[in-house]
């Protein structure tokens, strides 16, 4: 499977930028709190939607009741041995797996995938072929990214969790209840 990509941050930001849902255009969504950086360019894949579909996968691998889909585009972060000094640009990547991630009770997956064609990461088929730092890097940066700076001698209390890394097939499943999800959203009526 290869997806089109939107990328809408890369490593080298300091703000984490989003498109704007009534515009299209990239919007300043927030800056970085801390010195954590995402270390692969990130984004989404386009006419895909974490709805009921995702939400429904997200309680059959893990037990859990009343989850959501977050009601955005399903996440996805590159891996490419290549600078890709910025956001704003789409790509084509094969997803080889995912971080089943819970924010709060919202299923926000995040897709692994890299670069098609790339000299060092375009090879690889599954997410047991990355390097484990490296996954551990991608797992620390979205369990920490909308952590909020607790005032001194307080207990940090983690908004995300991260259930499961899952594999490239499961990750192509994602990907089509998210198309699902988006499909069944464009049904419905407009607000005006």
């Amino acid at each position: 499977m290869i997806v089109n990509c939107f990328i809408e941050i890369v490593p080298t930001d300091t703000i984490k930028y989003e498109v704007d849902k009534e515009s299209g255009h990239l919007k300043l969504d927030r800056p970085q709190k801390f010195s954590n950086f995402c270390p692969a360019p990130y984004g989404f894949v386009p006419s895909t939607y974490c709805g009921q579909q995702v939400a429904a996968w997200a309680m059959q691998q893990t037990g859990r009741k009343d989850v959501v889909g977050d009601g955005d585009p399903l996440d996805i972060c590159v891996l490419t041995e290549h600078t890709i000094n910025r956001g704003g640009i789409l790509l084509r990547a094969r997803p080889i797996g995912g971080l089943r991630l819970f924010d709060r009770s919202e299923a926000d997956d995040k897709i692994i995938a890299v670069v098609v064609d790339d000299p060092a990461y375009g090879t690889i088929s599954d997410i047991w072929q990355v390097p484990t730092p490296l996954v551990d890097r991608l797992r620390h940066y979205f369990l920490t990214y909308k952590d909020l700076p607790e005032p001194l001698g307080s207990e940090r209390k983690r908004r995300c969790e991260i259930s499961h890394v899952y594999d490239a097939a499961e990750a192509h499943a994602i990907i089509r209840a998210s198309q699902v999800d988006y499909a069944a959203l464009m049904r419905r009526e407009p607000h005006l």
